[in-house]
């Protein structure tokens, strides 16, 4: 459980990550500020998302082996505490989110409602994972509309919807955990609904995630440290589904928790790319300032024969 939430603090907090550092002033690292807030955020959120998931999914933990040890199928915890706890954790997750402009504030108050119903779909639909995507992600937007005060839709959908195709992916293969289990007490996931043809399936999603990443760089004139990054998560992506065993509950944690590399991977080509720009408009300068000192020259040697 602890090594879950760990990882998925992650996984919640690099989307996040991605937008402010895409949003940042050509030749400017991103904003430290803002990663540090939606860094104590996200870890926040993961927690009272845990805190909510093991609220809902109580009875049913109690008949997984790998989640019979958690603290309220255990018996360990009652209900009543876990609530005070979750106001704990959503009251301070407020106060991070009062640190931010209007914009953000309406936009982050809208995810609340993903956050709150995502642990139900696994009841209704083998979809779950979309669900958990669309609620992860939701730093994608909120991340840019901090640094810029709104959103730009046209950079901000399409790295969205790559952070969705992210998610159902890794969640997918975390999922093959506890196919088994699931399907004994009617459990669903994507795991299930997809079965033996699971690689079939992440191979296009990765696919997409990546035609995604790439719409997103041309948005904002991105440049060649980005497209390399990108290119690097396709590989690692790639390599990740190749060597995949679904049937190995090991290889399908090892594979799950991998992903943090590839968030990190795109942050860091984000950043790189950015500094990058100042470079070339730099490059594009000093031929304009060359071409104004011939112009100013010719000028200047017209008047001097007048």
């Amino acid at each position: 459980m602890e090594r879950a939430c760990f990882a998925g603090t992650w996984l919640l907090y690099l989307p996040c990550t991605w937008s402010i550092a895409l949003a940042a002033e050509p030749g400017c690292l991103p904003a430290w500020d803002m990663l540090l807030l939606f860094g104590t955020g996200a870890l926040l959120m993961r927690g009272a998302g845990c805190t909510i998931n093991d609220m809902w999914d109580m009875d049913y933990d109690k008949k997984v082996v790998r989640t019979a040890s958690r603290p309220l199928a255990a018996g360990e915890i009652s209900t009543f505490r876990s609530l005070l706890f979750l106001g704990g954790q959503l009251s301070l997750a407020l106060c991070v989110l009062l640190c931010l402009n209007y914009y953000s504030i309406v936009l982050g108050a809208a995810s609340l409602s993903l956050v709150v119903t995502y642990p139900l779909m696994k009841r209704i639909t083998y979809w779950p994972q979309l669900f958990l995507g669309l609620a992860f992600n939701w730093g994608a937007l909120l991340g840019w509309s901090a640094v810029q005060g709104s959103c730009n839709w046209s950079v901000c959908l399409p790295l969205y919807f790559s952070g969705v195709l992210w998610t159902l992916m890794y969640d997918t293969i975390y999922a093959h955990q506890d196919r088994r289990d699931d399907l004994a007490i009617g459990v669903k996931s994507t795991a299930l609904r997809f079965r033996e043809n699971t690689k079939q399936w992440l191979s296009g999603f990765s696919t997409m995630m990546i035609l995604g990443l790439t719409v997103t760089g041309m948005n904002c004139d991105q440049t060649l440290p980005y497209y390399a990054a990108v290119t690097a998560v396709g590989i690692h992506l790639a390599r990740q589904i190749y060597t995949l065993d679904i049937h190995s509950p090991e290889d399908c944690w090892k594979k799950f928790s991998s992903n943090r590399t590839v968030g990190l991977l795109l942050f860091t080509g984000i950043v790189f790319g950015n500094l990058w720009k100042k470079k070339n408009a730099e490059e594009l300068r000093k031929p304009l300032e060359s071409t104004s000192k011939e112009i100013n020259a010719v000028l200047q040697i017209e008047n001097e024969d007048e």
